[in-house]
């Protein structure tokens, strides 16, 4: 697919161009094709923000497009609780929640389907199931609603913040305080999209709680509680008082985590305490620190 730009695109961004161009295309999906090289402009590959001129030549090499609905497959998956209206299995670190860009597979959705008959519809064909997702490289708790009453109850419990969401992390330096509160708003960071921050005065608002469990030699292993689900909310917060997590290069930590270096930044999902979506019960569910952060912590 090619064209050549005219007078209206000249000073435009290339994805923003494309986009106008190929309207049945999301931004997202173009950008991701610009960085794929699957883009050229007069026969080479430029950034997203490369601003197009008035008689660009612009080719265009569509990739696969995701599936419309998510697919079963068989992979493995521990479940830490089940009953007729919901599930809660111990997400590893490295597994995707649901399709994106560049992940199709392999993702928990898929591994959901392929185990339980039915999921909830709400959340639609790509997501089945899902009422709050997890970073790809962070493990523990992840809950997933069998049906479309357990999963609107549940949204409910979580937009009221009435869901009690605990986390064990480790983040570099010496925590000056054995406990803490962190309340800034977060927002997309203007300058690499694919971070998030607390350094700017608008945003969404986040408070995130933290107790120190024990200090090591320039490390502190902590207790985070969490009453909002802001993207990154942890990473963003902590690495905001000079504390990123461990491991996490995003957000500032070095690249030796440790005395060795690490697949993944240590962040785990370890207790959630909610209302029973049904029976309104109280219900509690706890992942064990995963092997990989214990093997970390016998390391320091």
């Amino acid at each position: 697919m090619e064209f050549v730009a005219g007078s209206e695109l000249s000073g435009v961004r290339l994805d923003q161009a494309l986009q106008r161009r190929y309207p049945e295309y999301s931004r997202a999906r173009l950008q991701e094709w610009i960085k794929a090289g699957r883009v050229r402009v007069n026969g080479a590959p430029h950034d997203p923000s490369r601003k197009v001129r008035e008689g660009d030549r612009i080719e265009l090499e569509p990739g696969e497009l995701p599936p419309l609905r998510a697919e079963a497959e068989d992979i493995p998956l521990r479940v830490l609780y089940e009953d007729q209206d919901l599930v809660a299995i111990d997400k590893p670190a490295g597994m995707v929640v649901h399709a994106g860009a560049g992940a199709h597979s392999g993702t928990v959705v898929n591994a959901l389907l392929h185990r339980f008959e039915s999921l909830s519809g709400v959340g639609g064909p790509l997501r089945p199931g899902i009422v709050h997702r997890l970073d790809r490289y962070t493990s523990g708790v992840l809950l997933a609603a069998k049906n479309d009453t357990a999963h609107r109850a549940l949204a409910a419990q979580f937009a009221k913040r009435r869901v009690e969401k605990i986390y064990l992390v480790l983040v570099e330096g010496n925590m000056k305080a054995d406990h803490g509160r962190i309340e800034k708003p977060i927002s997309r960071d203007p300058r690499r999209r694919i971070r998030m921050t607390a350094g700017l005065e608008r945003g969404r608002a986040a408070w995130t709680e933290y107790s120190v469990l024990r200090r090591y030699d320039g490390f502190t292993y902590l207790e985070v509680r969490i009453g909002t689900g802001r993207t990154h909310q942890i990473r963003v917060h902590l690495s905001s008082i000079g504390h990123p997590v461990a491991g996490d290069r995003l957000y500032g930590a070095r690249a030796a985590a440790g005395r060795l270096e690490r697949a993944r930044f240590f962040l785990h999902a370890h207790r959630i305490r909610l209302a029973h979506p049904v029976t309104g019960e109280p219900l509690e569910i706890v992942s064990p620190l995963a092997e990989d952060l214990k093997d970390w912590l016998e390391q320091l």
